[in-house]
């Protein structure tokens, strides 16, 4: 029997978010579909209906993660009243990512292990950095033509601004005394803007 209509799209989100619930407190070699169903409050059977394989939700949850962190950075490039504003808040925005969804934080930490050995979770999380580094590129470049930032090769200040937040992101994953949200922020904008400004 076909679900109603409409409820085909709310039954695979609740699929999605069980899967990611779960990935954060199980991890991807843990992740047991018994366990996925039981938190999406639906039977196995459920699960290969909306989805052909546990691959097929992973990849979907993945993908949740990366859209979720991806949507969040939007409204800051259109809020900022600068380039300098906009890099500072982009900073921020994804520092504070790993603090208040700590759940697809975690997961995102969970694929990174899975993508050495896996081609198609690695060409989505290739896919979402090279947006990312573009979007970087883009803000740096603003400011470059503002005259706020010294002319740098675009994609190579984006990945030097990723590093710095992945980097400073991970450390507090693994120790959340390393650094508070304020100093991992001030750290991470004093350091892109020694690269970035005029000299």
């Amino acid at each position: 029997m076909a679900p109603k209509l409409g409820v085909a799209p709310v039954r695979r989100e609740e699929i999605v978010q069980a899967t990611i619930r779960c990935l954060a407190r199980d991890g991807y070699s843990g992740l047991r579909m018994k366990e996925v169903a039981r938190a999406a409050g639906v039977s196995q059977g459920i699960l290969h209906y909306y989805f052909e394989s546990k691959r097929a939700i992973l990849l979907a949850a993945l993908r949740k993660v990366l859209d979720d962190l991806d949507g969040r950075l939007r409204p800051v490039l259109v809020a900022a009243p600068d380039p300098r504003a906009q890099l500072s808040g982009l900073i921020r925005s994804f520092l504070a990512f790993a603090d208040e969804h700590r759940e697809f934080w975690l997961v995102f930490v969970e694929f990174w292990g899975e993508m050495m050995h896996d081609r198609e979770l690695a060409e989505v999380n290739t896919s979402l950095y090279r947006r990312l580094r573009r979007s970087l590129g883009a803000v740096v470049a603003r400011g470059v033509r503002a005259g706020l930032f010294r002319k740098v090769d675009l994609e190579e200040a984006g990945s030097v601004i990723l590093a710095l937040v992945d980097g400073i992101s991970l450390q507090r994953t693994f120790d959340p005394k390393a650094l508070t949200l304020a100093r991992a922020t001030r750290v991470c904008e004093e350091a892109a803007l020694r690269f970035l400004e005029r000299r």
